[in-house]
Protein backbone atom coordinates (compact mmCIF):
# COMPACT_ATOMS: atom_id res chain seq x y z
CA UNK A 1 0.00 0.00 0.00
CA UNK A 2 1.42 3.26 -0.45
CA UNK A 3 2.49 5.30 2.24
CA UNK A 4 1.08 8.52 3.49
CA UNK A 5 -2.30 7.86 0.86
CA UNK A 6 -4.53 5.90 3.48
CA UNK A 7 -8.12 6.92 3.93
CA UNK A 8 -8.77 9.07 7.22
CA UNK A 9 -9.72 6.71 10.07
CA UNK A 10 -13.28 5.72 9.90
CA UNK A 11 -14.34 6.53 6.15
CA UNK A 12 -15.01 3.66 4.32
CA UNK A 13 -13.81 2.81 0.24
CA UNK A 14 -16.71 1.18 -1.48
CA UNK A 15 -15.20 -1.26 -3.97
CA UNK A 16 -17.48 -2.10 -6.88
CA UNK A 17 -19.42 -5.42 -4.91
CA UNK A 18 -20.34 -3.33 -2.47
CA UNK A 19 -21.18 0.30 -4.19
CA UNK A 20 -23.31 -1.85 -6.28
CA UNK A 21 -25.37 -3.53 -3.05
CA UNK A 22 -25.06 -0.02 -1.80
CA UNK A 23 -26.98 1.69 -4.94
CA UNK A 24 -29.53 -1.31 -4.82
CA UNK A 25 -30.33 -0.69 -1.25
CA UNK A 26 -31.05 2.85 -1.85
CA UNK A 27 -32.91 2.48 -5.31
CA UNK A 28 -34.98 0.28 -3.12
CA UNK A 29 -35.88 2.80 -0.73
CA UNK A 30 -36.36 5.10 -3.35
CA UNK A 31 -38.90 2.70 -5.07
CA UNK A 32 -40.92 1.95 -1.51
CA UNK A 33 -41.31 5.59 -0.27
CA UNK A 34 -42.02 7.11 -3.86
CA UNK A 35 -44.46 4.59 -3.94
CA UNK A 36 -45.78 6.26 -0.93
CA UNK A 37 -45.91 9.60 -1.84
CA UNK A 38 -42.34 10.72 -0.93
CA UNK A 39 -40.46 12.84 -3.26
CA UNK A 40 -36.71 12.77 -3.09
CA UNK A 41 -34.75 15.99 -1.32
CA UNK A 42 -31.46 17.15 -1.09
CA UNK A 43 -29.38 19.30 0.87
CA UNK A 44 -25.85 20.63 1.14
CA UNK A 45 -22.92 18.71 3.06
CA UNK A 46 -22.07 21.68 5.18
CA UNK A 47 -24.47 23.90 6.79
CA UNK A 48 -24.00 26.86 9.14
CA UNK A 49 -22.76 25.17 12.48
CA UNK A 50 -25.92 27.06 14.53
CA UNK A 51 -28.71 25.21 12.54
CA UNK A 52 -27.61 21.77 14.01
CA UNK A 53 -26.65 23.45 17.56
CA UNK A 54 -29.79 25.41 17.73
CA UNK A 55 -32.07 22.44 16.94
CA UNK A 56 -30.00 19.61 18.30
CA UNK A 57 -29.46 20.98 21.57
CA UNK A 58 -26.16 22.91 22.26
CA UNK A 59 -25.90 19.74 25.16
CA UNK A 60 -26.21 16.89 22.45
CA UNK A 61 -23.20 14.56 21.63
CA UNK A 62 -23.86 15.91 18.34
CA UNK A 63 -23.26 19.09 19.04
CA UNK A 64 -20.93 18.85 21.67
CA UNK A 65 -18.67 16.15 20.74
CA UNK A 66 -19.19 14.56 17.00
CA UNK A 67 -19.54 17.59 14.64
CA UNK A 68 -17.23 17.93 12.15
CA UNK A 69 -16.31 22.05 12.30
CA UNK A 70 -14.39 24.55 10.11
CA UNK A 71 -14.37 28.40 9.31
CA UNK A 72 -14.80 29.36 5.55
CA UNK A 73 -12.82 31.90 3.84
CA UNK A 74 -15.86 34.47 4.64
CA UNK A 75 -15.08 33.67 8.37
CA UNK A 76 -18.56 31.82 9.28
CA UNK A 77 -18.75 28.37 11.28
CA UNK A 78 -19.44 25.85 8.96
CA UNK A 79 -20.59 22.39 10.11
CA UNK A 80 -20.56 19.00 7.68
CA UNK A 81 -23.90 17.24 8.06
CA UNK A 82 -24.21 15.35 10.89
CA UNK A 83 -27.95 13.98 9.90
CA UNK A 84 -30.32 15.35 7.62
CA UNK A 85 -33.70 15.70 9.38
CA UNK A 86 -32.65 19.77 10.32
CA UNK A 87 -31.21 20.48 6.98
CA UNK A 88 -34.65 18.95 5.50
CA UNK A 89 -36.96 20.99 7.76
CA UNK A 90 -34.58 24.17 6.67
CA UNK A 91 -35.42 23.66 3.52
CA UNK A 92 -38.81 23.20 3.69
CA UNK A 93 -39.45 26.73 5.26
CA UNK A 94 -36.79 28.14 2.91
CA UNK A 95 -39.31 27.29 -0.13
CA UNK A 96 -42.34 27.88 0.93
CA UNK A 97 -43.51 24.25 0.86
CA UNK A 98 -45.77 25.03 3.68
CA UNK A 99 -48.09 26.97 0.73
CA UNK A 100 -47.92 22.39 -1.00
CA UNK A 101 -50.65 20.14 0.31
CA UNK A 102 -49.86 18.97 3.30
CA UNK A 103 -48.33 16.76 4.69
CA UNK A 104 -44.84 17.40 2.51
CA UNK A 105 -43.22 14.06 2.43
CA UNK A 106 -39.43 13.78 1.38
CA UNK A 107 -36.93 11.30 1.27
CA UNK A 108 -32.82 11.58 1.29
CA UNK A 109 -29.74 9.82 1.00
CA UNK A 110 -26.43 10.84 1.22
CA UNK A 111 -23.07 11.04 3.20
CA UNK A 112 -23.11 12.53 7.22
CA UNK A 113 -20.11 12.95 9.11
CA UNK A 114 -19.97 12.47 12.81
CA UNK A 115 -16.78 12.18 15.01
CA UNK A 116 -17.66 9.15 17.01
CA UNK A 117 -15.47 6.05 18.23
CA UNK A 118 -15.07 4.00 15.12
CA UNK A 119 -16.61 0.33 15.83
CA UNK A 120 -18.29 -2.25 14.02
CA UNK A 121 -21.26 -0.76 11.36
CA UNK A 122 -20.17 2.85 13.27
CA UNK A 123 -18.16 5.23 11.09
CA UNK A 124 -17.24 8.85 10.94
CA UNK A 125 -18.24 9.16 7.22
CA UNK A 126 -21.57 6.89 6.91
CA UNK A 127 -24.49 6.89 4.38
CA UNK A 128 -27.57 7.67 5.69
CA UNK A 129 -31.17 7.26 4.12
CA UNK A 130 -33.87 8.89 6.05
CA UNK A 131 -37.53 9.85 5.30
CA UNK A 132 -39.77 13.07 6.63
CA UNK A 133 -43.43 13.98 6.26
CA UNK A 134 -43.74 17.84 7.47
CA UNK A 135 -47.42 19.47 7.95
CA UNK A 136 -49.30 17.25 9.57
CA UNK A 137 -49.75 16.07 13.38
CA UNK A 138 -52.17 12.83 12.29
CA UNK A 139 -50.68 9.61 14.21
CA UNK A 140 -51.70 7.97 11.07
CA UNK A 141 -48.31 9.29 9.48
CA UNK A 142 -46.10 8.12 12.76
CA UNK A 143 -47.49 4.66 12.06
CA UNK A 144 -46.93 4.71 8.25
CA UNK A 145 -43.27 5.89 8.29
CA UNK A 146 -42.50 2.98 10.95
CA UNK A 147 -44.69 0.45 8.63
CA UNK A 148 -42.72 2.00 5.71
CA UNK A 149 -39.35 1.55 6.92
CA UNK A 150 -40.23 -2.09 7.90
CA UNK A 151 -40.82 -2.81 4.77
CA UNK A 152 -37.71 -1.28 3.39
CA UNK A 153 -35.81 -3.74 5.74
CA UNK A 154 -37.60 -6.38 5.04
CA UNK A 155 -37.76 -6.29 1.48
CA UNK A 156 -34.03 -6.12 1.62
CA UNK A 157 -34.13 -9.71 3.56
CA UNK A 158 -33.90 -8.82 6.77
CA UNK A 159 -35.78 -11.00 9.58
CA UNK A 160 -36.05 -10.86 12.88
CA UNK A 161 -36.24 -7.30 13.45
CA UNK A 162 -37.72 -5.37 16.67
CA UNK A 163 -39.79 -2.04 17.34
CA UNK A 164 -39.06 -0.53 20.03
CA UNK A 165 -41.82 2.32 20.51
CA UNK A 166 -42.43 4.86 22.85
CA UNK A 167 -43.85 8.89 23.61
CA UNK A 168 -41.88 11.56 25.49
CA UNK A 169 -45.08 13.72 25.28
CA UNK A 170 -44.92 17.87 24.45
CA UNK A 171 -42.30 20.10 25.48
CA UNK A 172 -44.82 21.52 27.64
CA UNK A 173 -45.55 17.77 29.49
CA UNK A 174 -41.52 17.79 30.29
CA UNK A 175 -41.01 19.77 32.64
CA UNK A 176 -42.11 19.08 35.48
CA UNK A 177 -41.38 15.23 34.61
CA UNK A 178 -38.00 16.43 34.53
CA UNK A 179 -37.78 18.20 37.92
CA UNK A 180 -38.75 14.50 39.27
CA UNK A 181 -36.08 12.68 37.50
CA UNK A 182 -33.37 15.27 38.21
CA UNK A 183 -34.55 14.44 42.32
CA UNK A 184 -34.52 11.08 41.21
CA UNK A 185 -30.99 11.01 40.00
CA UNK A 186 -29.92 12.88 42.88
CA UNK A 187 -30.85 10.32 45.42
CA UNK A 188 -29.23 8.08 43.40
CA UNK A 189 -26.17 9.54 42.65
CA UNK A 190 -23.79 7.59 44.28
CA UNK A 191 -24.88 4.91 42.38
CA UNK A 192 -24.55 5.92 38.55
CA UNK A 193 -21.45 7.21 36.46
CA UNK A 194 -20.26 10.16 35.70
CA UNK A 195 -22.15 10.40 32.42
CA UNK A 196 -25.70 10.17 33.88
CA UNK A 197 -24.71 12.54 36.41
CA UNK A 198 -23.54 15.03 33.71
CA UNK A 199 -26.63 14.51 31.63
CA UNK A 200 -28.62 14.87 34.95
CA UNK A 201 -27.19 18.84 34.17
CA UNK A 202 -27.45 19.10 30.44
CA UNK A 203 -30.35 16.57 29.30
CA UNK A 204 -31.94 14.13 31.98
CA UNK A 205 -33.83 12.03 29.80
CA UNK A 206 -30.37 11.32 28.22
CA UNK A 207 -29.44 9.43 31.19
CA UNK A 208 -31.70 6.31 30.01
CA UNK A 209 -29.16 5.90 27.03
CA UNK A 210 -26.49 4.78 29.50
CA UNK A 211 -24.53 2.20 28.52
CA UNK A 212 -23.01 1.55 32.19
CA UNK A 213 -24.64 -1.78 33.47
CA UNK A 214 -25.33 -0.68 37.17
CA UNK A 215 -26.84 3.22 36.04
CA UNK A 216 -29.27 1.35 33.64
CA UNK A 217 -30.72 -0.34 36.12
CA UNK A 218 -30.97 2.32 38.45
CA UNK A 219 -32.28 4.12 35.40
CA UNK A 220 -34.80 1.35 35.11
CA UNK A 221 -36.55 1.84 38.06
CA UNK A 222 -36.72 5.70 37.27
CA UNK A 223 -39.64 7.75 37.03
CA UNK A 224 -41.07 7.28 33.31
CA UNK A 225 -41.84 10.37 30.85
CA UNK A 226 -45.21 7.92 29.89
CA UNK A 227 -46.99 8.66 33.66
CA UNK A 228 -46.03 12.33 32.82
CA UNK A 229 -47.57 13.20 29.34
CA UNK A 230 -50.72 15.21 28.70
CA UNK A 231 -53.94 13.28 27.68
CA UNK A 232 -54.02 14.98 24.36
CA UNK A 233 -50.38 13.26 23.76
CA UNK A 234 -51.55 9.59 25.49
CA UNK A 235 -54.27 9.46 22.86
CA UNK A 236 -52.26 10.55 19.96
CA UNK A 237 -49.43 7.65 21.01
CA UNK A 238 -52.56 4.86 21.37
CA UNK A 239 -53.94 6.27 17.84
CA UNK A 240 -50.24 5.36 16.69
CA UNK A 241 -50.59 1.76 18.12
CA UNK A 242 -53.99 1.10 16.71
CA UNK A 243 -52.68 2.28 13.20
CA UNK A 244 -49.69 -0.51 13.72
CA UNK A 245 -52.03 -2.64 15.02
CA UNK A 246 -54.26 -3.06 12.02
CA UNK A 247 -51.13 -3.18 9.98
CA UNK A 248 -50.53 -6.39 12.00
CA UNK A 249 -46.70 -4.86 13.45
CA UNK A 250 -45.47 -5.80 16.04
CA UNK A 251 -43.72 -3.48 18.51
CA UNK A 252 -42.55 -3.48 22.39
CA UNK A 253 -43.56 -0.64 24.60
CA UNK A 254 -40.39 0.90 26.26
CA UNK A 255 -40.79 3.40 28.33
CA UNK A 256 -37.03 4.81 28.56
CA UNK A 257 -36.93 4.74 24.92
CA UNK A 258 -35.30 8.61 24.27
CA UNK A 259 -34.24 9.89 20.72
CA UNK A 260 -30.87 11.68 21.01
CA UNK A 261 -31.69 15.11 19.78
CA UNK A 262 -33.44 17.80 21.57
CA UNK A 263 -36.34 18.80 19.09
CA UNK A 264 -38.09 15.03 19.31
CA UNK A 265 -41.32 15.36 20.81
CA UNK A 266 -44.59 12.44 21.14
CA UNK A 267 -43.68 9.14 18.77
CA UNK A 268 -40.32 8.28 19.35
CA UNK A 269 -38.95 4.56 18.04
CA UNK A 270 -36.06 2.14 16.86
CA UNK A 271 -36.01 -0.87 15.02
CA UNK A 272 -33.38 -3.11 16.05
CA UNK A 273 -31.44 -6.63 14.15
CA UNK A 274 -30.41 -8.30 17.48
CA UNK A 275 -27.65 -10.50 15.69
CA UNK A 276 -25.53 -7.25 15.52
CA UNK A 277 -25.01 -7.43 19.09
CA UNK A 278 -23.95 -4.33 20.98
CA UNK A 279 -24.65 -1.86 17.47
CA UNK A 280 -27.92 -3.76 17.10
CA UNK A 281 -29.82 -0.30 16.36
CA UNK A 282 -30.67 -0.42 12.42
CA UNK A 283 -32.81 2.74 12.14
CA UNK A 284 -34.88 4.75 14.10
CA UNK A 285 -36.82 8.15 14.64
CA UNK A 286 -40.04 10.15 15.96
CA UNK A 287 -41.85 12.84 15.89
CA UNK A 288 -40.98 16.58 15.74
CA UNK A 289 -43.14 18.97 16.58
CA UNK A 290 -41.69 21.78 17.61
CA UNK A 291 -38.17 22.00 15.41
CA UNK A 292 -39.36 24.52 12.72
CA UNK A 293 -40.00 27.14 15.73
CA UNK A 294 -36.22 26.34 16.41
CA UNK A 295 -35.27 27.02 13.06
CA UNK A 296 -37.25 30.11 12.66
CA UNK A 297 -40.42 29.29 11.70
CA UNK A 298 -44.11 28.98 12.29
CA UNK A 299 -44.96 25.68 14.56
CA UNK A 300 -44.73 23.42 12.13
CA UNK A 301 -45.62 19.71 13.11
CA UNK A 302 -43.15 16.63 11.53
CA UNK A 303 -42.15 13.35 11.79
CA UNK A 304 -39.25 11.31 10.12
CA UNK A 305 -36.72 8.29 10.76
CA UNK A 306 -32.69 7.87 9.67
CA UNK A 307 -30.88 4.47 8.98
CA UNK A 308 -27.06 4.37 8.47
CA UNK A 309 -26.53 2.11 5.16
CA UNK A 310 -23.63 0.70 6.91
CA UNK A 311 -24.92 -0.71 9.58
CA UNK A 312 -27.79 -2.61 7.11
CA UNK A 313 -25.31 -4.13 4.74
CA UNK A 314 -23.39 -6.08 7.98
CA UNK A 315 -26.74 -7.06 9.33
CA UNK A 316 -27.10 -8.67 5.25
CA UNK A 317 -23.68 -9.73 4.96
CA UNK A 318 -24.15 -11.61 8.53
CA UNK A 319 -26.91 -13.60 6.78
CA UNK A 320 -25.24 -14.22 3.71
CA UNK A 321 -27.10 -11.79 2.23
CA UNK A 322 -27.30 -8.99 -0.58
CA UNK A 323 -29.24 -6.78 -1.57
CA UNK A 324 -27.40 -6.38 -5.04
CA UNK A 325 -28.01 -8.70 -7.95
CA UNK A 326 -24.83 -10.85 -9.32
CA UNK A 327 -22.74 -9.26 -11.97
CA UNK A 328 -23.85 -10.17 -15.44
CA UNK A 329 -23.09 -9.07 -18.83
CA UNK A 330 -25.44 -9.19 -21.81
CA UNK A 331 -22.52 -9.90 -24.47
CA UNK A 332 -18.43 -10.19 -23.95
CA UNK A 333 -16.44 -9.55 -27.31
CA UNK A 334 -13.48 -12.15 -27.47
CA UNK A 335 -11.42 -10.67 -30.38
CA UNK A 336 -8.87 -12.92 -31.77
CA UNK A 337 -7.63 -10.64 -34.96
CA UNK A 338 -6.23 -7.58 -34.07
CA UNK A 339 -7.53 -5.74 -37.63
CA UNK A 340 -11.05 -6.58 -36.10
CA UNK A 341 -10.62 -5.09 -32.93
CA UNK A 342 -11.70 -1.36 -34.38
CA UNK A 343 -15.04 -2.52 -36.11
CA UNK A 344 -15.98 -5.05 -33.51
CA UNK A 345 -15.66 -1.95 -30.86
CA UNK A 346 -17.47 0.44 -32.68
CA UNK A 347 -20.13 -2.34 -33.21
CA UNK A 348 -20.22 -2.86 -29.35
CA UNK A 349 -20.33 0.80 -28.70
CA UNK A 350 -23.66 0.49 -31.10
CA UNK A 351 -24.61 -2.20 -29.37
CA UNK A 352 -24.16 -0.79 -25.78
CA UNK A 353 -26.94 2.19 -27.17
CA UNK A 354 -29.59 0.07 -27.97
CA UNK A 355 -29.05 -1.48 -23.87
CA UNK A 356 -26.73 -4.08 -24.59
CA UNK A 357 -24.64 -4.66 -21.61
CA UNK A 358 -21.29 -5.14 -23.46
CA UNK A 359 -17.23 -5.19 -22.71
CA UNK A 360 -14.55 -6.77 -24.21
CA UNK A 361 -11.44 -8.05 -23.62
CA UNK A 362 -8.61 -5.12 -23.11
CA UNK A 363 -5.45 -7.36 -21.31
CA UNK A 364 -4.15 -9.35 -24.25
CA UNK A 365 -5.75 -12.29 -22.99
CA UNK A 366 -5.55 -15.99 -25.04
CA UNK A 367 -8.26 -17.35 -26.23
CA UNK A 368 -8.74 -19.71 -23.02
CA UNK A 369 -8.45 -17.08 -21.15
CA UNK A 370 -11.04 -14.41 -22.84
CA UNK A 371 -13.18 -17.42 -22.84
CA UNK A 372 -12.69 -17.63 -18.94
CA UNK A 373 -13.49 -14.19 -18.50
CA UNK A 374 -16.63 -14.35 -20.31
CA UNK A 375 -17.68 -16.86 -18.17
CA UNK A 376 -16.40 -14.90 -14.84
CA UNK A 377 -18.55 -11.96 -15.62
CA UNK A 378 -21.52 -14.16 -16.41
CA UNK A 379 -21.68 -12.76 -20.09
CA UNK A 380 -24.87 -14.49 -21.62
CA UNK A 381 -23.30 -14.50 -25.08
CA UNK A 382 -19.87 -14.13 -26.45
CA UNK A 383 -19.19 -12.99 -29.63
CA UNK A 384 -15.66 -14.62 -31.30
CA UNK A 385 -14.00 -12.98 -34.19
CA UNK A 386 -10.52 -14.27 -35.42
CA UNK A 387 -8.70 -14.36 -38.71
CA UNK A 388 -11.13 -16.37 -40.72
CA UNK A 389 -14.25 -14.98 -39.40
CA UNK A 390 -12.65 -11.37 -40.28
CA UNK A 391 -11.79 -12.24 -43.55
CA UNK A 392 -15.49 -13.48 -44.47
CA UNK A 393 -17.01 -10.24 -42.47
CA UNK A 394 -19.16 -12.18 -39.98
CA UNK A 395 -18.69 -13.43 -36.29
CA UNK A 396 -19.38 -16.09 -34.29
CA UNK A 397 -22.18 -15.77 -31.67
CA UNK A 398 -21.90 -18.24 -28.58
CA UNK A 399 -24.80 -18.82 -26.10
CA UNK A 400 -22.75 -19.28 -22.68
CA UNK A 401 -25.61 -21.79 -21.24
CA UNK A 402 -25.96 -24.18 -23.95
CA UNK A 403 -22.76 -23.52 -25.96
CA UNK A 404 -24.94 -23.07 -29.36
CA UNK A 405 -23.19 -21.52 -32.07
CA UNK A 406 -24.36 -19.20 -34.91
CA UNK A 407 -22.79 -17.24 -37.69
CA UNK A 408 -23.93 -13.67 -37.67
CA UNK A 409 -23.06 -11.11 -40.75
CA UNK A 410 -21.18 -7.97 -39.04
CA UNK A 411 -23.84 -5.72 -40.56
CA UNK A 412 -26.60 -7.70 -38.78
CA UNK A 413 -24.55 -8.00 -35.32
CA UNK A 414 -25.57 -5.19 -33.14
CA UNK A 415 -29.66 -6.25 -34.23
CA UNK A 416 -29.08 -9.71 -33.85
CA UNK A 417 -27.75 -8.73 -30.28
CA UNK A 418 -30.51 -6.20 -29.62
CA UNK A 419 -33.31 -9.24 -30.44
CA UNK A 420 -31.13 -11.43 -28.37
CA UNK A 421 -31.25 -8.89 -25.56
CA UNK A 422 -35.55 -7.86 -26.01
CA UNK A 423 -35.82 -12.43 -26.48
CA UNK A 424 -36.77 -12.04 -29.95
CA UNK A 425 -33.88 -13.44 -31.63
Amino acid sequence: MAEGFQAPRGTLDWLPQRSAARRAMIERFRQIFEGAGYGEAMTPIFEDKALFARTAGESSEVVGKEMYLFEDQGGREMALRPEFTASIVRLYLENGLSRDPQPVRLWSAGNCYRFAAVQRGRYREFTQVNAEAIGSDDPAIDAELIALQLRWFESLGLDGLEVRLNTIGDRADREPYLDQLRAYIDAHSSEVDDEVRRQRDLNPLRAFDTKDPASAAIMADAPKITDAVSDEAAAHFAAVRSFLDARGVNYTLDPTLVRGLDYYSRTTWEISWPALGAQSGIGGGGRYDGLAELIGGAPTPGVGFACGIERVLLALEDQDRSPAPERQMDVFFAIFCDAARPRLHALMDQARARGVAAEADLAGRAVKGQMKQADRIGAALTVVCGDDEWARSVCVVRSMASGEQTEVSLDELVEHLHNAKMGTA
